[in-house]
């Protein structure tokens, strides 16, 4: 059923969620490690999914999955949450927020070229020209503006911050070819990978029982970072009668994260920060008009 008035409520609703989770994550880092915060993020998540799924009377399908969607999702959550929000929240916890969440916003980039060699997929004029102009803001973001002195602000932050990108690109590309249902396929991934979190936690966290407004922190992220706001995002395409109309509100929510980051966090946003995002919107909407873009939904 197409419904663009329904598209667009569930899709605001996905972007405006996303927009705080940058806060999200520096506030709740105050109270827990990373590996910490990853840890009872998804376990929320799987418990709200898992509601969702006997909600939707979708445990009989999540019954029937055979031992090779087993390994499928084992992989899967290896990769997300697993790996990707074991970097992210490291990225976040060396790296003010605002630089984070903008250099982390390259990940559609990536995903361009790695189906180059993963999907087959050929770069055209438009992809080199994007890519450019994306990665002049990377640049300007990580140097805080003093481009020409190529001194990082915290370069292993700011490698990290990327590398969640190729993480996420990895996870998207072999996510296309799961036919599963969208929760049912969610689910497992969270499930199999909080074994994998909590062996990350007795390895890297202090081993302790965080304070309450950690915890709740972490609620909240694993509600609205992780779990839920996909299904919304899904949704939202789902109803679309146009996908590419719905799939751009996405590029609005860097610039409402800046707005809650200055007022919520008290950073100060920088020129450079602006000017660098600036820079990557601009790239990465440019790329999405091309004849053969891909695609700015998040699976």
């Amino acid at each position: 059923m197409r419904d663009q008035r329904r598209a667009y409520l569930c899709g605001l609703a996905a972007v405006l969620l996303w927009s705080t989770v940058a806060s999200a994550f520096k506030i709740t880092l105050r109270y827990m490690d990373y590996a910490e915060l990853l840890l009872w993020a998804s376990g929320t998540s799987t418990g709200a999914l898992g509601v969702l799924l006997v909600a939707q009377g979708k445990v009989g399908q999540l019954l029937r999955s055979r031992p090779a969607d087993y390994a499928r999702s084992l992989v899967l959550g290896a990769l997300n949450p697993l790996l990707y929000y074991l970097i992210l929240f490291k990225a976040y916890q060396l790296l003010p927020a605002q630089e984070a969440q903008a250099l982390n916003y390259t990940w559609a980039l990536t995903l361009t070229w790695l189906s180059i060699p993963l999907l087959g997929q050929r770069i055209g004029q438009r992809d080199w020209v994007a890519g450019l102009v994306c990665y002049a803001g990377v640049l300007v973001i990580a140097t805080r503006g003093e481009v020409w002195t190529l001194r990082f602000s915290d370069p292993f932050g700011v490698a990290l911050a990327l590398g969640s990108t190729v993480i996420w690109a990895f996870y998207w590309i072999y996510n296309i070819r799961d036919r599963r249902d969208p929760v049912v396929r969610l689910f497992l991934n969270f499930a199999l990978s909080l074994p994998l979190a909590f062996g990350c936690v007795l390895l890297l966290g202090p081993g302790r029982i965080p304070a309450w407004p950690g915890l709740l922190g972490a609620a909240y992220i694993g509600l609205f970072e992780m779990g839920i706001t996909y299904v919304l995002w899904q949704r939202a395409l789902r109803y679309a009668e146009n996908t590419a109309k719905v799939g751009n509100l996405i590029f609005v929510s860097p610039f409402c994260s800046l707005v809650l980051i200055h007022f919520a966090l008290g950073e100060a946003i920088r020129w450079a920060t602006l000017a660098g995002l600036a820079l990557i919107v601009a790239g990465l909407l440019y790329q999405q008009r091309g004849p053969r873009a891909h695609s700015t939904r998040r699976p």
